[in-house]
């Protein structure tokens, strides 16, 4: 008769692994050829070895818990949410903001910028369907069959061509809302509740959405000659992007409980009024029998492209500032995040418009003979490849300049693990060098960031540029004195360079599904972004810690009601899953739960990008719920994990024996040794940031914690 854990003996402790953002699977966390699902289901749950008895000899059961695929699923729902990475990265920067006085702003910032993307996104889908397709294609120009009859609404008024290929901007929409709204799996005791937040910011973008999409529909039709019901309309719809920044630029206005409810009120009040406006507009414009201005291109879309990426040029400089100025009267440069990430957003959102615009007009041949694609698709265009080559020039700058010092810490560091490395090592010593080495660049990462939040006036000038009518090449001409067809180059490669990077985030998509040694090294990035709920943009993918967090805390609090104890290990990401599910166990559970985290970002990393939510004070707090049975070990060589509380490399002082956070952290030598052991032919490898579940130094770790959480014989 099978004996499992359910019937467990008085000493029985679980060790409880989660694993981090490369996604193994349970046979490789438990070290087990075959191994059986115990809870949950296919995208998430919880497994152990299968065999005659779930526990070893010592008395330990292991379990593991898997959550690789709730951030990603399905190809086609990985595929799907790559195009979501803009508004992804946007909504995680407002998780990054910094502490103190600058929250606030920071947060309002964040949403407005969030807001803009959306708002770029339909002006560019505008692009293609009532500037390139409705007026270019089927009136101005000819563009090639079958786009220049397009169903036979080339004999149609242009009213009508506006109004029925308006209906694409629309579906584009609804498109990413349907995107939006898909949950990882059931939640019914949901991490953060941020839903009620979600509808009232998906209400608002849906709104600004339409109502711009009307502003342009109408400032075209405008163009002919004013009548008091287009001024009417124009009029409501200006005025329905007014109420929608308002009510994102109010600090605290959708997110108080005081004002939740009126806050709702007014943004489902307003989308409705949006959607009521866009049908009056799509009549309007249909049913006008008056003649349009003779023009290349739609009337007034330019100005109305150029205004919105201006806008968001101009909020991101703003953004940045707010966040490089709160971080010079920090003590800690922490915050930095929210100003990066938010740079790479907005640079990615203009270059897939822009790319949007540019590529279609181009493959349909709708830009012939009337200077080519908007300017200011142009402008951001060659923007996009002038920030790219910055920042690649950027990077190897500050890899070159900062290779003196991390070389120099890194051989003291070797020299005190080594201190007399025979001859015949010396080749190992200088790939472990240089290994540590490499690791160290995470410590520049403040400066670079700072440095490439900077490079948002890049952006900022292109688009003012841009709004004065001046033309690439001819200023590089009069300005600058560059050749003839020098800025034709640099919009090729910024068109290059943006097929390059859709090609590029397309096949991650399909690789990260399905190959797990390139989701280790690309899964981080969505994996974090995922991680966050949608405090900012509601068209970012859900976030999959609101199942995996309440899943994990309500399977510990099972297992302490049925063993001894429960030992939780969390490697990389996972250590910060489990923390936050410390946080919400019930006290009786705390009591029997012991933490030992390796490879964990808590401190080198998350507590800088998000210091408003895992900063010193957490992480104590996480410690104090568990009694400070709490161990985390690191390596030198490990890129992204570290200590949390102390270093404690040889030859630093002793903890204090008054402050319980000091024995936390144990720095692990890596590698063991410099030469192969008996009867190896290699020597030891540099672990870095691999597990190590089976390592000695962390199977010592594990007896230490089950020691502390077993029950005494007086018990």
């Amino acid at each position: 008769m099978r004996q499992h854990s359910d019937q467990p003996r008085r000493d029985d402790v679980v060790e409880l692994r989660v694993h981090g953002v490369s996604g193994a699977k349970p046979s490789v966390i438990l070290g087990a050829e075959r191994v059986r699902q115990v809870a949950g289901d296919a995208r998430g749950g919880f497994h152990r070895r299968d065999g005659s008895d779930d526990a070893d000899p010592t008395g330990v059961t292991l379990e593991a818990y898997r959550w690789g695929d709730l951030p990603s699923g399905t190809v086609a729902r990985t595929l799907g949410m790559v195009f979501l990475l803009p508004f992804m990265l946007s909504n995680a920067a407002v998780w990054m903001r910094p502490t103190g006085s600058g929250a606030a702003g920071v947060t309002v910032l964040c949403r407005l910028l969030a807001l803009n993307l959306t708002v770029v996104y339909v002006v560019s889908i505008a692009g293609v369907a009532l500037d390139l397709l409705a007026w270019r294609c089927l009136g101005a120009v000819a563009c090639r069959a079958p786009f220049d009859t397009l169903a036979g609404l080339d004999d149609r008024p242009v009213g009508q061509r506006l109004a029925v290929l308006a209906l694409l901007p629309i579906f584009a929409v609804a498109f990413l809302r349907l995107l939006g709204t898909r949950r990882p799996g059931p939640a019914g005791n949901p991490l953060w509740a941020v839903e009620p937040l979600v509808v009232r910011l998906r209400a608002i973008h849906v709104a600004a959405a339409l109502a711009v999409l009307d502003v342009l529909l109408l400032v075209a039709r405008r163009g002919g000659g004013a009548t008091p019901v287009t001024t009417l309309l124009v009029t409501l719809s200006a005025a329905v992007l007014v109420v929608c920044v308002g009510l994102l630029a109010a600090p605290g206005l959708i997110d108080r409980a005081a004002t939740a409810r009126t806050a709702t009120v007014t943004a489902r009040a307003t989308g409705v009024l949006a959607a009521g406006l866009t049908v009056a507009t799509l009549v309007a414009v249909g049913s006008d029998e008056r003649g349009w201005p003779s023009s290349g291109g739609l009337p007034g879309y330019d100005a109305i492209a150029g205004g919105a990426l201006l806008g968001q040029m101009v909020l991101l400089v703003v953004l940045s500032g707010v966040v490089l100025w709160h971080r010079g009267r920090s003590r800690l440069p922490r915050g930095l995040g929210a100003a990066l990430i938010a740079a790479i957003a907005v640079g990615l959102a203009g270059a897939l418009s822009a790319g949007l615009v540019y590529l279609t007009g181009i493959l349909l041949g709708g830009y012939r003979g009337d200077g080519g694609p908007p300017l200011p698709y142009r402008w951001t265009l060659l923007a996009f490849f002038l920030h790219v080559a910055a920042a690649v020039l950027l990077c190897g700058a500050l890899t070159v300049l900062s290779r003196h010092r991390r070389r120099r810490a890194a051989v003291a560091i070797t020299a005190r693990d080594f201190p007399a490395p025979p001859p015949e090592a010396a080749g190992q010593v200088r790939r472990v060098t240089k290994t540590v080495a490499r690791a160290r660049f995470t410590e520049w990462l403040g400066l670079l960031a700072a440095t490439y939040a900077a490079l948002a006036v890049v952006g900022l000038a292109t688009s003012l540029l841009g709004q004065f009518g001046r033309e690439p090449d001819e200023l590089a001409r009069q300005s600058l004195g560059l050749p003839a067809g020098i800025v034709g180059m640099g919009l090729a490669g910024g068109t290059y360079l943006l097929a390059a990077v859709l090609l590029a985030l397309l096949l991650g998509g399909v690789f990260a599904y399905r190959t797990a040694w390139f989701r280790r090294y690309v899964g981080i990035l969505w994996d974090l972004g995922t991680f966050w709920p949608r405090a900012a943009h509601p068209f970012a993918p859900p976030s999959y810690a609101d199942r995996a967090v309440p899943e994990l805390t309500d399977r510990i609090v099972q297992l302490t009601e049925r063993h001894a104890g429960v030992l939780l290990c969390g490697h990389s990401h996972g250590s910060a899953l489990l923390a936050l599910a410390v946080l919400r166990l019930p006290p009786a559970a705390r009591r029997r739960v012991a933490l030992l985290t390796y490879g964990s970002p808590l401190g080198r990393l998350y507590a800088r990008l998000f210091p408003a939510y895992l900063d010193d004070k957490t992480l104590r707090e996480v410690g104090e719920r568990v009694g400070w049975r709490w161990l985390n070990l690191w390596r030198d060589t490990d890129p992204v994990g570290g200590w949390i509380f102390a270093a404690h490399r040889p030859g630093d002082p002793p903890p204090e024996a008054a402050d319980p956070a000091g024995r936390v952290d144990r720095r692990l030598r890596d590698p063991q040794g410099l030469l192969p052991s008996p009867g190896q032919r290699r020597p030891p490898p540099v672990r870095g940031h691999h597990p190590g579940e089976s390592d000695p130094e962390f199977r010592a770790a594990v007896r230490e914690l089950i020691g502390r959480l077993r029950p005494t014989d007086g018990e």
